[in-house]
């Protein structure tokens, strides 16, 4: 049985929960589930519903052996600093940002994306992170990051509200939590800013 996310086409005022993996964390045939590109194949299951055990064995044993370098586990010290370079470039580009987390394999972001793109930024500031951070000696040759996020367009405050609590929980597990010190209540915000355009 395939259990499929419904996903709004149209986020609500343009907020998303982005979420990304470290280099080969998460592999196609991965016994935890996994997706095709553009989802152009049916695959059974899902994180929360795993597909039947060894199902896709012999994919995921061909994906390890594809892999041009070791899978990428991130140091608190990288964490620490992986954070800081990708909400600098995020702020600069003026994304309403509200939570980043990272911890030593997964990237998370609750922000808001006016233009709808938020793969485009996501990318472009996981980039200039692992730049920052090679440069430095703190990445490897070839990044950190697998390449792409994905990103679930929010439905209503209470996603939004539900988002923001889980992201910030994840500090209890070793995660570097970067999280707006006061964002501005939605329920005073103007709405009528978000007007959707057709």
């Amino acid at each position: 049985m395939s259990h499929v996310r419904k996903i709004a086409e149209t986020p609500w005022c343009n907020w998303y929960h982005c979420m990304g993996n470290t280099y080969a964390t998460w592999l196609p045939g991965d016994p935890r589930g996994f997706r095709t590109r553009w989802e152009r194949e049916q695959i059974d299951g899902d994180y929360r519903y795993p597909p039947p055990k060894g199902k896709y064995a012999a994919r995921f044993q061909k994906s390890r052996v594809l892999m041009k370098r070791e899978k990428v586990l991130l140091t608190l010290q990288q964490r620490r600093r992986a954070v800081d370079e990708i909400v600098k470039p995020l702020l600069k580009w003026k994304i309403e940002l509200v939570v980043i987390v990272i911890d030593r394999v997964h990237l998370h972001a609750l922000a808001r994306f006016p233009d709808r793109d938020p793969r485009h930024f996501i990318g472009l500031a996981k980039k200039e992170s692992s730049a920052y951070m090679k440069r430095d000696g703190l990445a490897p040759d070839g990044g950190l990051s697998a390449i792409k996020c994905e990103c679930v367009p929010l439905t209503d405050r209470a996603h939004y509200d539900s988002v923001e609590r889980y992201n910030t929980d994840h500090q209890t597990e070793g995660a570097i939590v970067w999280h707006r010190p006061v964002a501005p209540p939605l329920s005073e915000m103007d709405l009528s800013a978000f007007v959707l355009v057709e």
